[in-house]
């Protein structure tokens, strides 16, 4: 199979509306061709006339390792060609650094969650082509965590630059497809155009992510596939007090961690609330102590989580669900546990809100968890339409 760098560099006929325009790249470093040539490297050499790049969180070498770590425009050594920040002095491209090309090509790889920034660094530079009568093409790759969706919509008014829009947290679709709805949704006037990967099988085997590629962090955070599949839960763990494995090697691939927490009373208690929500991965008891970040030098206790190998199930994993439960048990057997970030803690620059309901797009899981009369099936009917919602609402969108 072709990824669309690859295809766009393969055939003459995609890059010839090319000719004589300047082009920009949005680029990281999982941006690369089959044969790991960085895409800017490629199109370069295939004679694109490429003015200018542009990096999304992270930075273009996704060298900046936390999050709210924000990037400076540069020069890159060796093109002489401006590189714009787009997760620095601002995170919505300005007028100009919208002039320094005609077409945008759009090269990110994603984890195919709402809350993974790239999604709305997309929206952002089609609102702004849409001024500016630019033209988009996203260069399309695959969703890792493939066609599953899951988790409620974001509620209206917790738009935020982890929150595009009115979508759930495991949208499944590539960030092409998101770009079409994004362009339907907004009703944009914009040029927009995907090239298409060829022969992705969203349900195929690797399940999302093809078996004949090898896997490159898009962040530094990013450090595998099991990351990815795990993420639309995990992420959530940045509104919570609980270690998501940062400051180790296997960080979002953790369902909690913290020194005063029972690893193996929670997962008990899991089992217990709704034993049908653990399914299509294992769960195994681990102990670590981060280097940094959240109870750094401190030994804790946690469950790690392996969607991956003969323990993953595509269509049986749910990870939203899952922490959404490993937060429940924990509130069950300590209702006075200090499970959420406070207000002080601005979450992607929000103000007077928590981090938990920035993250989810609202209020209603953390009220669920606070909640001890609500059971798995209050969730459930909170989720489900929102999801049946979404399925119908992106069908005739998707191009695989």
């Amino acid at each position: 199979m072709k990824f669309g760098i690859d295809r766009l560099l393969a055939e003459p006929e995609l890059r010839k509306p090319l000719e004589g325009k300047r082009v920009a790249l949005v680029a990281h470093p999982a941006s690369v061709t089959a044969d790991l040539t960085h895409s800017l490297d490629g199109l370069i050499a295939a004679g694109i006339n490429v003015t200018s790049a542009f990096g999304p969180q992270h930075g273009l070498k996704g060298d900046k390792q936390d999050n709210m770590v924000e990037t400076a425009d540069e020069i890159d050594p060796f093109y002489k060609i401006p590189i714009f920040s787009l997760y620095g002095e601002v995170r919505r491209p300005t007028g100009e650094m919208m002039s320094s090309a005609d077409v945008f090509l759009f090269d990110l790889q994603d984890l195919g969650c709402r809350i993974y920034t790239f999604v709305t660094t997309l929206l952002y530079l089609l609102e702004e082509a849409a001024k500016h009568g630019k033209t988009v093409w996203v260069l399309d790759r695959p969703n890792p965590a493939g066609r599953p969706v899951e988790g409620t919509l974001l509620v209206a008014g917790f738009e935020s630059f982890v929150g595009a829009a009115a979508m759930p947290m495991r949208h499944g679709l590539t960030l092409g497809e998101m770009g079409q709805w994004f362009v339907r949704h907004f009703d944009l006037d914009v040029d927009y155009r995907v090239i298409t990967m060829h022969h992705w099988l969203p349900e195929g085997p690797g399940e999302g992510w093809p078996d004949n590629r090898i896997w490159i962090n898009p962040s530094p955070n990013a450090a595998s596939l099991n990351m990815a599949r795990a993420y639309a839960g995990t992420v959530m763990l940045e509104g919570a007090t609980l270690s998501e494995g940062r400051g180790t090697t296997r960080p979002l691939e953790v369902l909690f961690g913290a020194p005063d927490v029972d690893a193996k009373a929670v997962l008990a208690e899991m089992q217990r609330i709704a034993p049908e929500w653990l399914k299509g991965c294992a769960l195994r008891e681990c102990w670590f102590e981060p280097t940094f970040h959240k109870h750094v030098g401190q030994l804790c206790n946690g469950l790690m989580i392996h969607a991956e190998g003969p323990f993953y199930a595509h269509q049986a994993f749910r990870p939203w669900r899952l922490q959404a439960l490993a937060f429940k048990a924990i509130r069950s057997l300590n209702p006075n546990y200090s499970l959420w970030r406070g207000t002080d803690f601005k979450y992607e620059y929000t103000n007077d809100v928590l981090a938990i309901d920035v993250i989810n797009g609202g209020p209603s899981l953390r009220e669920w968890v606070d909640d001890s009369d609500a059971a798995p099936r209050d969730l459930e009917e909170l989720a489900a339409p929102d999801e049946a919602r979404w399925r119908e609402e992106v069908a005739e969108l998707l191009l695989y």
